[in-house]
């Protein structure tokens, strides 16, 4: 330990089409792409590596240079297999609030209790549950709805962050 995993996930949502906010447009789509940060470490590691799958996460932001905060949910907020739960959210100007783009969580040993994932510790020579984390990448249409929204000119154009002009062949996209 500890072992990482990166993957990437198509996701659906059942839910999606239902009436009410967010049934149209990139927010909330049926079908959306994300990549996942999966970790499985010895429990005394497992706080250090809820903050570094955040990092992770965050680093991203940074780069794409989108205005984003952390939040700390409560318990009430979290997952029933969770023991924390950060957010992380984008500002949105059209909905002149922050939504989520990524959510990185700690289950502790919940789920290796129920999967009966263990390792045997090579100091003391017991076997032990491992605990598990996991991240999610900023989702695909949130990242893009929030690059076009924060990077919006008065003209309508749209400038193109540093990190990803290189990739994509031009300082901005205009009408």
């Amino acid at each position: 330990l500890p072992i990482k995993y990166v993957c990437h996930t198509p996701c659906f949502r059942s839910e999606a089409g239902s009436y009410g906010v967010d049934t149209k447009g990139l927010m909330r789509l049926h079908q959306f792409e994300k990549v996942e940060l999966v970790h499985a470490v010895e429990a005394s590691d497992s706080d250090n590596a809820l903050e570094e799958i955040t990092k992770h996460a965050e680093a991203i932001l940074q780069k794409l240079e989108l205005p984003y905060r952390i939040v700390s949910l409560c318990s009430g907020d979290i997952g029933f297999s969770a023991s924390k739960t950060y957010d992380l959210e984008v500002w949105i100007p059209s909905q002149e609030t922050y939504r989520e783009i990524s959510s990185c969580s700690n289950f502790r040993s919940f789920q290796a209790r129920r999967m009966k994932a263990r390792w045997k510790d090579p100091v003391s020579n017991k076997t032990e549950f491992i605990n598990t984390l996991n991240g999610s990448g900023l989702a695909l249409s949130r990242t893009i709805l929030a690059l076009m929204e924060n990077f919006q000119q008065k003209d309508g154009s749209i400038t193109i962050p540093d990190a990803l002009r290189d990739n994509f062949g031009a300082d901005k996209i205009s009408s």
